[in-house]
Formats: C-alpha cells, sequence, structure tokens
C-alpha cells in the first residue's frame, strides 16, 4: 500500500529548511526501518496505484529496488505523492529521502534548490497532445491556442522558450494536480497539452476515448529524468545511484529476475560474480553488504524487464525503448562498471 502526504503551503518558503541536514540519510532510513520515496501523482508507467492500491510503474520500482539493497525488504517503502511544486520542498525538508518523480535534471535546479541528481533513469522530450478532430499535426499550427499544463514542471520554461523563439501566442493553463491537467484538457478547457512524451503517452489513457487524440512527432526540449537525494550527502547519492546501476548493468549482462538467484551459484563470469557480491564486496564502500545488487534485481528485475512491463511492450502504454535502450543496442542508458 501507499500513503499520500499533504504538504502545508508554509513549507514553500526555502528559507526556512534550507539548510541540509547533518544526519546521514542512509542511518535514517536504516534506524526507520523503511524508505520514504517521493514519486508522482499519478503517471501511469511511473508511478500510479492499481486497482488493489499497489503502486506500479518505473520509478516505484525504483524505489523499491533500493529498499531491497538498504533494508532487504523491497517493500518497505512508503511512497508519498508529491506534486511539481511541492517534491523540492518535501525532500529538503525531509519529509522524503529521495525522489523518483519524472524530475527533469537541470542547471538552475543542480545548482539552486539543494539537491543532488544521482542517476538519469529515462530519458524522454517535452511534447503535445491534442485533440485529433482539430488536424493537428505540427506545433506551429498553436499560433493562439490554449495549452494546459503543469504548474511548476519543467514544461512551462521549454514551451515559453520554444514558442517565444518562434514568435507563436499562446495562454498558459497551470495546474498543480496532475488529473486536474487531465481533466481540464479532456473537458476542452485547452486546446493541447504539452509535458514530457511519456507521461502524454500515460495520461491519454485516462481520457474518456484516447483514441481521439493524438501526440505529435514534434519534440522540442531534451528531459533527462533522474533520482533526486538531498544536497551534499555523497553516501545517500552513491546508495540511490549503485541500487539503479545494478538494474542496468543486469540488463546488461542477461541476469533476470528469474535467474539472479541460480547464476548467483553457477556464473563464471566475472563481472555478474561481482555484480551479485559472489567475487567482491562492493557493497562495503557503500556501507552495505556484498548482495545489495542481488537483493534489487531479485526484488525486480533488470531495467529492461521494468520498462517493460511499466512503459513498453508488456504495458498498456506500449512505448518503444528509443533512447531508453542499452547504450550497446543504440540507446542512451549507461551505468558505470562494477569494478
Amino acid at each position: 500500500m501507499f500513503k499520500i502526504t499533504l504538504l502545508s503551503t508554509a513549507l514553500t518558503c526555502f528559507s526556512l529548511i534550507s539548510n541540509v541536514a547533518t544526519a546521514d540519510t542512509l542511518d535514517q532510513v536504516r534506524e526507520r526501518g523503511k524508505l520514504e520515496c517521493g514519486v508522482s501523482q499519478g503517471a501511469a508507467g511511473f508511478s500510479l496505484a492499481n486497482s488493489s492500491g499497489q503502486m506500479e510503474g518505473l520509478d516505484a520500482d525504483i524505489c523499491r529496488a533500493v529498499a531491497a539493497a538498504v533494508l532487504k525488504d523491497p517493500n518497505a517503502v512508503d511512497f508519498v505523492q508529491l506534486s511539481s511544486n511541492e517534491r523540492f520542498v518535501a525532500l529538503q525538508a525531509g519529509r522524503v529521502d529521495m525522489l523518483a518523480r519524472t524530475t527533469t535534471q537541470t542547471l538552475s535546479r543542480d545548482m539552486d534548490v539543494g539537491v543532488d541528481f544521482a542517476a538519469i533513469n529515462f530519458f524522454d522530450g517535452q511534447g503535445f497532445l491534442v485533440p485529433k478532430k482539430l488536424g493537428i499535426t505540427d506545433p506551429k499550427q498553436l499560433d493562439g491556442a490554449v495549452i494546459c499544463l503543469r504548474q511548476g514542471s519543467s514544461s512551462v520554461q521549454n514551451l515559453a522558450d520554444y514558442f517565444g523563439s518562434l514568435g507563436i501566442k499562446y495562454t498558459p493553463l497551470l495546474f498543480e494536480q496532475s488529473d486536474e491537467v487531465v481533466k481540464a484538457y479532456g473537458t476542452g478547457r485547452c486546446d493541447a497539452y504539452s509535458i514530457d512524451r511519456a507521461v502524454l503517452a500515460g495520461d491519454r489513457l485516462k481520457l474518456h476515448d484516447p483514441n481521439e487524440h493524438v501526440i505529435l512527432d514534434a519534440v522540442i526540449s531534451k528531459e533527462p529524468l533522474a533520482l533526486v537525494v538531498r544536497q551534499n550527502d555523497s553516501r545517500w547519492a552513491d546508495v540511490v545511484r549503485w541500487s539503479f546501476w545494478a538494474l542496468v548493468n543486469a540488463e546488461e549482462l542477461g541476469v533476470t529476475a528469474a535467474t539472479v538467484s541460480e547464476l548467483a551459484k553457477t556464473s563464471t563470469n566475472p563481472e555478474v560474480l561481482r555484480l551479485l557480491g559472489k567475487d567482491s564486496n562492493y557493497g562495503e564502500k557503500l556501507g552495505l553488504d556484498a548482495e545489495f545488487g542481488l537483493r534489487a534485481i531479485s526484488a525486480v528485475g533488470n531495467y529492461g524487464e521494468i520498462f517493460d512491463r511499466s512503459l513498453g511492450k508488456n504495458s498498456s502504454i506500449k512505448l518503444s525503448r528509443g533512447p531508453n535502450e542499452l547504450w550497446n543496442h543504440g540507446g542512451l542508458m549507461y551505468a558505470a562498471p562494477w569494478h
């Protein structure tokens, strides 16, 4: 199950919480016995509760992988749903230990918000969702349109830059809550909805008749979505980073949730043995044990398995891997070597 955390608007005053906590997050998580993981308010394919109340998606499974690596239990995680405006404040205030929440890594966020980006877990780009009946095939046809946007997301600035460079006039209609944006678009309050294309693909399925809406081919930005931790907590950043990279390295080495236990016993590949903690103890350098990677993979599978069931061929969204394919298969997904 998951819990929804509502943040007081008073927390928006960053000056009250800008000092980085001196306590080590890894120690805090262990003492608490649970990982507090900040996720979206309901992004299909990334973090969305199913009919049984279980959180599903790429980001949700990365939270579980970190919990498995640190606490030896993938279910020892609370999913804290946060709006775009709330996410950094919640992290700074210590309400969550990390964000796995469709968050774009940018220079200003890296320098000004008091956070560190541990690893990019999804490569995306901003696009447009439009009603098919409008006959629009290019965003340049949206001159004078009303565009639905999520307040606090990088898509607001991206759209201003893109349309500004083309001299296109538009009216932004901003919403803080994810479902509010989808509802506004679905009821015709705006002519188009613009955000990351993978998010659009998931939100499109929430509409009354998804087939009556199309995602334009145009991509107007780079959106490297990353896992986020508090600034100046290098050990915790390393734990989150290498727990995720275990999943990417596992795909590259052909290690799956179904085979990981057997490979730990029988593999003769030194890279596999190092990854699974059978020929080294790299976990000790992180403050973990040798088998933290093995547990993360066993809990959620490798990166490709997570992608396929959350966003890809085994999901309702059916996204292609695209830039999220492994580097040795023509994509950008890449993890540092395990040695």
